[in-house]
This record gives structure tokens, sequence and C-alpha cells, in this order.
């Protein structure tokens, strides 16, 4: 299914943002080359045309589903930026593990860099690597897999997939993760940001919108 089949759901609009949710295989933003700018931001801007040229305010890998907030002028890009730095956005992701694990829940704390010799691939660095922060809570184990739940508490890159797989993390590789784990044919990742919490821009107001898990 190429990036023009994949089509975002609208969930949430008003004149300052719009909250979606993103299909497992569409990118967040343009890629590099004519044939990766099929993006959750090009479809956004297709929508709603007044829309500021880059409205993401976060991301989510391409292989992962769920929530995504995109801003729709500079003010508010620049509100709902400072929200995501100071770790104010509250988000929570549904995942599968290929194994068992025997901990009920714990807290990951790891640094990592990217591996500029193997883009976009992200390496363990203790001492040049951004630390990254995920709380986990175990739900279920089924047919030699765990359910999880994972609340990230900084946003790096590809944090939640090297943290289920690395073996000082959870030593359990995402379903279908292509770069940390095993992709099977006809598989997808099963990764899944179903919950976000921010404050609407020039407001007090706290929302949060709600994603069933699709797996």
């Amino acid at each position: 299914m190429g990036a023009d089949e994949l089509r975002i759901r609208l969930l949430y609009v008003d004149a300052d943002l719009i909250v979606v949710e993103k299909p497992a295989g569409l990118l967040s933003v343009p890629g590099r080359g004519p044939d990766k700018q099929g993006c959750v931001a090009r479809q956004v801007r297709d929508f709603f045309p007044d829309t500021i040229k880059q409205p993401a305010v976060h991301r989510l890998d391409m292989d992962t589903s769920g929530l995504m907030v995109l801003a729709r002028t500079k003010q508010a890009h620049a509100h709902l930026s400072d929200q995501f730095a100071r770790q104010r956005v509250r988000k929570r992701y549904a995942a599968i593990l290929e194994g068992v694990i025997a901990e009920d829940e714990g807290q990951i704390e790891l640094s990592f860099r990217l591996d500029p010799e193997n883009r976009p691939y992200q390496v363990y660095d203790p001492v040049q690597g951004k630390s990254g922060v995920t709380r986990w809570l175990k739900l279920a184990v089924h047919k030699g897999r765990t359910r999880v739940e994972f609340i990230p508490l900084t946003g790096r890159t590809h944090q939640l997939r090297l943290h289920a797989a690395h073996e000082r993390g959870l030593g359990c590789p995402i379903v279908g993760d292509r770069l940390y784990g095993i992709r099977k044919p006809g598989e997808r990742m099963l990764l899944h940001a179903q919950y976000l919490q921010f404050t609407l821009p020039g407001t007090e107001k706290m929302v949060v919108f709600h994603s069933i898990v699709p797996f």
C-alpha cells in the first residue's frame, strides 16, 4: 500500500491545531526524495491550505500508528513545542513485544545516539548519547508475547523501540520492528500512540485524546 492510499483520520480541529490518527506506514513529515513526500503534514495542508508549511509539533515513526497533534499557526506551534520541550505533554503507547517479561512494571533510563554509519539506527552510548526515560507496565502475556503500556517521559528518536529491544532495557523487541527486531512478511510494527494530553494554546484548558489500539 502506497503513501497516497494511507489516509489520516481527523479527530479534532480548531483555529490553532489539529489532532489526527496516523496509520502505520505513513511518514509524519516529508522524507528525502520525491517518493517520500506523502505524509501526515502534507495531508493536513491538503485539508486546510491555510496551515503553516511545517505544522508537525512532534513525530511518530513511519511504522508507528496513533495520535499526533499538528499546529495551524506559528503561535500555536511555538506554544505546543514549548509544552513538549518542558515535558508537559503526556503520552501513552500500546505495544506487543516478542518474548515474556518477568517483571510487572518498571522504568528504563538509557542514553543513545544516532549511528551515522547506519542511519536511522540508534545505538546505546552512555557517554555521548542523550538520555531517554520510559515507564512501562505489563498488561498481559499471550503465546510468548507481552502486551505493555509505555509512558515516555522524554521524546528521543526510536526511544520506545530501543528501550524495548536493548538488553539494558526490556530485551524484547516490539513485534514487527524491522530495525531492532524482525519483521515477517505482511506484519506491521505493533506500536500505537493511544493517549495524548496537552494544554490548548492561549488557554489553561487541558485536553485529552484517546485512540483505540488496533491490535
